[in-house]
């Protein structure tokens, strides 16, 4: 069921899949954008979870095209009238057609789109431009889904195209402030989330 981990911000966290990296969750905004749609085997906890919230679904926006992050979109697009937002380089092959492709800069509902490649090339984050979070897409993950205590840390290097890549990517998300920082595998960072990827990304000195 969907928890409001901040103002105005649902996390669908739909099951523990057998086989999955981590949890399988998706990101439900107040004003009606839905940041991700899972594995097509947590379709009915997402969408009962969407439906639990009330919010009258606007849009769709898919950060990359892995299957944990798209596999429920013919289920939502097939019980909302709602548009689909790909990201450029992303392809619509598998999906219903797309309403939007966007790109780094762009805005897509309530966030600016970052392009930050690694993890997969099309790959971007979302930095909500009214309030103080970020969606950080697979840019980083929590780091306790590596058995570290708490924090970020990039995703682990067998799911990820470019791992080098992926860790040059984070300097780009450190030119935005945000207090909370949302991911989808491990546990997201809901305070001081800029500061502690600095942290991260920066040699102790």
């Amino acid at each position: 069921m969907p928890t409001e981990i901040l103002d105005g911000v649902y996390d669908i966290t739909c099951t523990e899949v057998d086989g999955a990296p981590g949890r399988i969750r998706a990101y439900l905004t107040d004003g009606g954008t839905l940041v991700d749609t899972g594995l097509p085997d947590s379709t009915t906890a997402l969408l009962d979870g969407i439906d639990a919230t009330g919010i009258d679904l606007e849009r769709v926006v898919i950060t990359h095209m892995h299957p944990d992050h798209t596999g429920g979109i013919d289920a939502v697009l097939g019980s909302y009238d709602a548009d689909l937002y790909l990201p450029v380089g992303a392809d619509p092959e598998e999906t219903p057609p797309v309403d939007h492709f966007y790109g780094d800069g762009d805005t897509v509902g309530p966030f600016e789109a970052v392009h930050v490649p690694g993890h997969v090339g099309h790959q971007h984050a979302l930095i909500a431009t009214d309030d103080d979070y970020a969606i950080l897409a697979d840019a980083v993950s929590g780091a306790d889904q590596r058995g570290l205590a708490g924090g970020f840390h990039l995703p682990p290097e067998k799911f990820t195209q470019d791992l080098g890549q992926a860790e040059r990517s984070l300097e780009k998300l450190r030119a935005y402030e945000f207090d909370a920082g949302l991911v989808f595998h491990g546990s997201s960072v809901l305070s001081e989330a800029s500061a502690t990827l600095d942290r991260y990304v920066l040699p102790a000195e």
